[in-house]
C-alpha cells in the first residue's frame, strides 16, 4: 500500500517541500531488512527507523514487519537530521490503513520521535511555516515546542502535538483540535524594547555613551580601548537599548536566523529586541561566518539587525578576523559547497573592544604600564589595518574615579532618552536614501557618495588638514571623519557639517594617530 506525506528541508535561511513516500508490502521469506530508506538521507534520518518503530509500538499502533520502502524526494537533496521522524511514522501508518485521513496530503508534518512516542522540538519551524503557506498547505503539524513560533505565519493552521497518538487522532478527526493562534502585533509590540540592562545604570563615562549615541544614530563600527575593569564590556552590553527598534520585517528575519540555527526559547515567538552577540576569542572562522557540510548560520548572522561584540580584540586569530572584512562590506555571507551555495543576511554593527597593551595599563592615570618598547605597537598590530579601516570610532575609555561612582544626586539619562535622539536621527537618514534602497545609515556611504553629501566649507578643510598634520593621521581617516561628523551633525538637526561637528569626529580617531602606541 502507497502513502505519502509531506515534510522540509531547510536550506540557509528558506525551506523546500519534500515529500515523503510510503510502500509497504511484498516481504520476501528470509529476508530480515524490512525497512529501505532511499532519497539520500543521512544518518540521523537512517537511524529514525529505530526510534519510529519504538514509538509506533509504545503509542498503541502495530508497527507490522512487512518490506517497508521510503522514497524522500527530491532525491538530489540531502536530507538531515532527525525531523522526519514524524512524517515517515504517519506515512507509515496510513499506508497499512492504521490512520484513515482522506486530506494526508493537505498538511504538512514534522518533528523527531522518542521512544514512548512523544515529540521533541525541530529546527527551523518559522521558515518552513513560511515555504508551507507559499505552497498553500492545509495546516502544519510539529512539536507543541515549536508551535507559537509557526503560528507567526498566518493564512496558516499550525497544530502542536506532543506524541504521536495526539498528530495521529488530529489527522484522523478522532480529537480535532483548535489551530495554535499568536497575536503576533500586539504580542511584538508589547515586547518591543524590553531589555535587562539600561544606559541609567552608567555612572560617569559620558564621553563614551557619546560615542555609542554616535554610533546607533549613523551604524558605524566601533572599538573601545582602555585598561581592564574601564567599563568596556558593560557599555557595549547597552548599545542594542538605545538602536531603533526592530520593525515586524527586521524581527521576521531575525527569527528566522535563530530558528534556523536552534536559538529559540521552547514557546518562543517573534524576537523583539535587537540580537547581542559576543563570541569568545577562541572561536574558529567556520563558527563566526557560518558553514558545515550543510551550511548553517554563523555568529555574524546570529548578530544580524543587531549586534556583534568582539572582547580583547588582538586575541582573536588573525584568520578569523579577515574573514569579517568582505561580510562587513556586503553584510551578507554567501557559502559555497560541492552540491549547494546558500545566503545568510550578516547586516551587523561591530563593537570591539581591547587592552591598549598585554599589561592593559598603558595610557592609564594612575598605574604604571609594564611593557616594554615596541611591545604596545606589535599588541596593536595583531589587528589588520583593513580591519581597522572599517572601523570608524575609535574611542580611548578611562576608569570612572570614585566621586562618579557613588554620585546619586545626578541619575544618568536613560536608554530611552539617548534612543529617541538615535531615531531622530535615523529619520534623517531614510530620508536622505530613499532613492538607495541598500543604503539606510551614513556609515554605508561609498567614497564617491561621501563627496556629495558630506560637503564641508572652508574653515572645515582647513581643520581637518591641520588635524591630519599635527596628529599624523592616516589617509584611511578622511571619509571616516566625514561620516562621523555628517551623523553628529545629524543628531544636532543641522543640515550642515559645522567645524564643532568635524572636530568631536576627529577627536574620535585614536588609533590613526601614528604617535598613540609610542
Amino acid at each position: 500500500m502507497l502513502a505519502k506525506t509531506f515534510a522540509s528541508a531547510v536550506q540557509g535561511v528558506d525551506a523546500r517541500t519534500i515529500t515523503v513516500e510510503i510502500n509497504t508490502g511484498g516481504a520476501v521469506a528470509g529476508d530480515k531488512n524490512f525497512y529501505h530508506l532511499v532519497g539520500l538521507p543521512d544518518s540521523a534520518v537512517r537511524e529514525g527507523f529505530q526510534r519510529i518503530e519504538a514509538a509506533v509500538g509504545n503509542s498503541g499502533f502495530r508497527m507490522t514487519r512487512v518490506k517497508t520502502t521510503v522514497n524522500l524526494a527530491p532525491a538530489d537533496i540531502r536530507k538531515e537530521g532527525s525531523a522526519y521522524d514524524l512524517p515517515i511514522a504517519i506515512g507509515f501508518l496510513a499506508a497499512t490503513k492504521q490512520l484513515i485521513c482522506e486530506d494526508l496530503e493537505d498538511y504538512l508534518i514534522m518533528g523527531e520521535l522518542s521512544l514512548d512516542g512523544s515529540l521533541r522540538p525541530i529546527r527551523g519551524a518559522l521558515p518552513i511555516a513560511i515555504q508551507a503557506r507559499k505552497e498553500k498547505f492545509k495546516g502544519f503539524i510539529l512539536p507543541k515546542e515549536n508551535a507559537r513560533e509557526a503560528a507567526i505565519v498566518n493564512d496558516l493552521d499550525v497544530y502542536g502535538v506532543e506524541t504521536l497518538r495526539e498528530a495521529a487522532d488530529l489527522l484522523s478527526g478522532d480529537q480535532p483540535q483548535a489551530p495554535v493562534f499568536v497575536e503576533t502585533r500586539d504580542e511584538f509590540f508589547e515586547r518591543q524594547n524590553q531589555y535587562e540592562v539600561d544606559f541609567s545604570d552608567v555612572r560617569g563615562q559620558e564621553n563614551i555613551k557619546r560615542a555609542l549615541e554616535i554610533a546607533a544614530a549613523g551604524g558605524h563600527n566601533l572599538i573601545l580601548i582602555g585598561p581592564p575593569g574601564a567599563g568596556k564590556t558593560m557599555l557595549a552590553r547597552r548599545l542594542p537599548t538605545i538602536l531603533p527598534p526592530l520593525d515586524l520585517r527586521e524581527a521576521l528575519e531575525t527569527t528566522k536566523i535563530h530558528s534556523v540555527a536552534g536559538k529559540l526559547a521552547p514557546n518562543a515567538s517573534l524576537i523583539s529586541t535587537r540580537p547581542f552577540r559576543a563570541p569568545h576569542h577562541t572561536i574558529s572562522d567556520v563558527a563566526l561566518v557560518g558553514g558545515g557540510s550543510n551550511p548553517g548560520p554563523g555568529e555574524i548572522s546570529l548578530a544580524h539587525n543587531g549586534v556583534l561584540f568582539l572582547d580583547e580584540l588582538p586575541e582573536f586569530k588573525r584568520s578569523v578576523l579577515e574573514v569579517l572584512r568582505q561580510p562587513m562590506e556586503e553584510r551578507r555571507v554567501t557559502i559555497s559547497r560541492a552540491r549547494i551555495s546558500v545566503d545568510f543576511p550578516a547586516s551587523f554593527m561591530l563593537v570591539a573592544s581591547m587592552n591598549p597593551c598585554p599589561c592593559g595599563y598603558f595610557n592609564h592615570p594612575e598605574k604604571e604600564c609594564a611593557c616594554g618598547a615596541g611591545v604596545v605597537k606589535r599588541y596593536l598590530n595583531k589587528i589588520s589595518g583593513p580591519l581597522l579601516d572599517r572601523i570608524d570610532l575609535h574611542v580611548e575609555v578611562t576608569p570612572v574615579n570614585f566621586d562618579q561612582l557613588a554620585a546619586v544626586e545626578r541619575p544618568s539619562e536613560t536608554s530611552k532618552d539617548i534612543s529617541e535622539r538615535v531615531v531622530e536621527a535615523r529619520t534623517v537618514q531614510v530620508e536622505r536614501f530613499k532613492e538607495h534602497p541598500a543604503l539606510y545609515a551614513n556609515a554605508q556611504m561609498p567614497s564617491r557618495m561621501v563627496r556629495e553629501i558630506c560637503r564641508i566649507d572652508q574653515p572645515g578643510q582647513i581643520l581637518i588638514k591641520r588635524a591630519m598634520e599635527k596628529l599624523q593621521l592616516s589617509a584611511r581617516a578622511y571619509d571616516r571623519i566625514l561620516k562621523v561628523a555628517r551623523t553628529i551633525a545629524d543628531l544636532g538637526g543641522s543640515e550642515a557639517i559645522k567645524i564643532e561637528h568635524l572636530a568631536e569626529a576627529i577627536h574620535f580617531r585614536s588609533l590613526d594617530r601614528e604617535d598613540w602606541a609610542g
